[in-house]
């Protein structure tokens, strides 16, 4: 009983960067022009800051902090700067609604990858609930119009699936290195940071926001892109991580809602359809113990 309620509290701390991510887009919006890198350097460098409070909070010098084995560290940078890499040369190389899509078959992934995992037992009702929950998140996607895949997007859709297994790979072998504590989170943070700065340097011109631009920013930093990051990897390494996988299919909806209360988007059946089928599919999920 014990060890359920430790899971339960885990899943739920990992349920909050799910509810983090939900107002990413809304921030992004806010956030103004600032180009794809120069906003993930932006943001990792104060999720970095978070990482730097925690190490100072626990006591001990940062560089103890920073002594991890070689795999832990290619996993963290891969998982954390490798999925956005992959996501903007998607975004780059095909049509934004095709690109999304695929991007987004990492929750079910993860549903599926963590039979992999020692002590994890895969159900039909697991499955079957995340592939629910990805037609919900594909209607909220493509509004509920059809969807026309092109050869010529081909390296763009490579990088779309690329960039799902990478988060899925990223958050499933997370729990292998379930010794490792959350507070490394800061130190692939850092170093995402600083290849995030490097890829601006390189491909983009620089836009200094202005204004409440700048809070927006902050609060991204604060946020989807930092504190997230956190509590997702002590929920992936001690909770419940193929109803994780499945409720991640909340934030496109949470999403979408927060930016109709914001004026930002129109309510349409659509919303209404998709919110059934990713409730339906959680509550699927979520039978049974693992």
């Amino acid at each position: 009983m014990q060890h359920l309620n430790a899971q339960a509290k885990a899943t739920g701390i990992g349920f909050t960067a799910i509810l983090m991510w939900a107002t990413l887009a809304l921030l992004t919006t806010l956030s103004g022009t600032v180009p794809p890198f120069q906003l993930t350097a932006m943001c990792f460098t104060i999720a970095f800051c978070i990482g730097l409070g925690l190490w100072f909070k626990q006591g001990g010098h940062i560089l103890h902090h920073l002594r991890l084995p070689v795999p832990v560290w290619l996993l963290g940078i891969g998982g954390l700067f490798g999925y956005h890499f992959f996501y903007f040369i998607a975004l780059r190389n095909a049509p934004a609604i095709e690109a999304s899509l695929i991007a987004y078959l990492w929750p079910l992934l993860i549903v599926l990858f963590s039979a992999l995992l020692p002590g994890e037992r895969l159900r039909w009702f697991h499955v079957v609930g995340a592939i629910v929950g990805f037609v919900g998140a594909g209607l909220l996607v493509t509004q509920g119009k059809s969807l026309s895949f092109n050869l010529q997007y081909g390296m763009g859709y490579a990088a779309a699936l690329v960039c799902a297994v990478t988060w899925a790979g990223y958050s499933v072998l997370s729990r292998r290195v379930g010794a490792i504590p959350t507070n490394a989170v800061g130190g692939f943070c850092g170093v995402t940071a600083v290849l995030a700065w490097g890829c601006h340097w390189l491909f983009e011109e620089t836009v200094t926001p202005v204004g409440s631009e700048w809070l927006a920013i902050l609060c991204l930093g604060l946020g989807p892109i930092g504190l997230a990051f956190f509590t997702w990897d002590y929920g992936v390494k001690h909770g419940n991580i193929k109803l994780l996988g499945s409720l991640s299919y909340a934030a496109p909806l949470l999403s979408t809602i927060l930016l109709i209360l914001c004026g930002l988007a129109n309510p349409t059946w659509v919303v209404g359809i998709a919110c059934l089928l990713i409730v339906g599919g959680a509550v699927l999920s979520a039978r049974g113990k693992g």
